[in-house]
């Protein structure tokens, strides 16, 4: 079956990146291989992941907002929040005339009570509340009128909504202030016990207060600010499921799953009631796969340098910020301009949640490599699903700026300078 098509602004459009992708999908149409994409410019390449940028969820989202736009003139148009992550594209849709009723934090900034049943109002790709599309109804708007929620988030919710019919309580790995998990929750805790964990390191903390190993009292300033009323966690996991945030590590939702499984197992052997965990690996998103996948492949290659591009407040895209500053200096960006110069960057460090400036980021490096290096510098460049191909290209040829006697694109195609990746790589 044909992927869906989606009409995407023509400035968000990218010419490098398009040529890459388009490549990428006639050599490996099923997306089997992870091995990134080399371009190779003279004294620089430039690593290029097999899978990143704008996923199906942000392509429907972005193709409803502007459909939306254009369906209603002279209409107010209102967004829940930021349709998606990315400021690009938040503020376009800011100088269209959109306006935002809640912060990123589910703080207000503009009360409902302002509304009128004569009012467009979308719901972003995160979803939301049953709590806010109650108020909405009550105001006489439909929210889902226009509705880009990511088909993936609704995914989690339908497989929440089977077990929770089934009497599983839920357990949500995601960030509990997050707009997509605030939602997941208001979601699951209609209809089953709930609790948000962040990491594996919370998983553990809640496996050691079923196992006995830590004190039920620990509950309640380790959990009960993000668990629906009630929920006992010596009774409500011994018959449950892990669901997650769709933009969470996909290797950390498995690790979750696994510490609370095996407390669940250890737990069978102290009752006489039957432990149920239920399998739901089924909830995790594709594209946050293939991109998390893709970003580790692109680790292995071992680069001099990366950047990733998108919102910084996009938890996809922090993400591959972590994969990557394992294995060399990252840089998370949110376009061209935090590049100042090879002496100078603008990027944030989401452990410390600061814009922060860094000196002779660039220059530095460059020095340390051709002290001890022979071949080009190796330059890996990411971005988060959220981030129009656009900021990627040029984030690109401003690098390329920074080089003497480069391979010009201008002067020679792009397919002459790309090559795979020729080091050894395991999926």
């Amino acid at each position: 079956m044909a992927r869906k098509t989606f009409d995407i602004p023509s400035m968000y459009h990218a010419s490098i990146i398009k040529t890459i992708k388009d490549a990428t999908a006639i050599t490996d149409p099923r997306k089997k291989e992870l091995e990134p994409t080399v371009l190779h410019f003279g004294p620089v390449d430039v690593l290029i992941p097999r899978h990143f940028g704008f996923c199906y969820g942000v392509e429907n989202a972005i193709d409803i907002a502007y459909r939306t736009l254009d369906e209603n003139p002279g209409k107010r148009v209102y967004f829940l929040s930021e349709m998606i992550h990315n400021p690009t594209v938040n503020e376009d849709l800011e100088r269209r005339g959109v306006q935002f009723l809640y912060e990123t934090d589910g703080s207000v900034r503009i009360p409902m009570s302002e509304l009128t049943a004569e009012d467009i109002v979308v719901v972003p790709a995160f979803g939301t509340t049953l709590e806010i599309e109650q108020s909405l109804k009550e105001i006489g708007i439909d929210p889902y009128s226009y509705n880009t929620t990511c088909p993936f988030v609704e995914k989690v919710w339908k497989r929440g909504h089977q077990l929770g019919k089934k009497g599983y309580s839920l357990v949500i790995h995601g960030k509990h202030q997050h707009e997509e998990t605030r939602a997941t929750f208001s979601h699951s805790a209609s209809h089953s016990p709930t609790v948000v964990v962040l990491n594996p390191e919370e998983a553990q903390q809640l496996a050691d207060i079923v196992t006995g190993d830590r004190p039920i009292e620990d509950f309640e300033p380790l959990f009960r600010h993000k668990a629906t009323p009630g929920f006992d966690p010596l009774k409500d996991l011994k018959q449950f499921g892990v669901i997650n945030q769709t933009t969470m590590l996909a290797t950390e939702t498995q690790q979750v799953m696994e510490i609370l499984k095996k407390a669940s197992e250890t737990l069978a052997t102290r009752v006489e009631d039957p432990i149920d965990f239920a399998d739901t690996n089924d909830t995790l998103c594709y594209a946050t796969n293939e991109n998390q996948s893709a970003t580790l492949a692109l680790a292995k290659a071992e680069p001099d340098l990366a950047l990733v591009v998108g919102g910084y407040n996009s938890s996809n895209t922090m993400h591959l910020v972590e994969i990557l500053e394992h294995v060399c200096p990252t840089f998370h960006v949110r376009d061209v301009s935090e590049l100042e110069s090879p002496q100078r960057i603008h990027h944030f460090n989401q452990w410390t949640k600061q814009r922060l400036t860094t000196n002779r980021w660039l220059d530095g490096i460059l020095d340390d490599h051709y002290d001890t290096h022979s071949r080009p510098l190796q330059i890996a460049l990411n971005s988060g699903a959220s981030c129009p191909d656009v900021l990627v290209d040029e984030v690109l040829l401003k690098l390329l700026e920074w080089f003497d006697e480069t391979y010009q694109l201008d002067c020679a195609p792009l397919e002459e300078v790309m090559a795979p990746y020729q080091g050894s790589i395991t999926s």
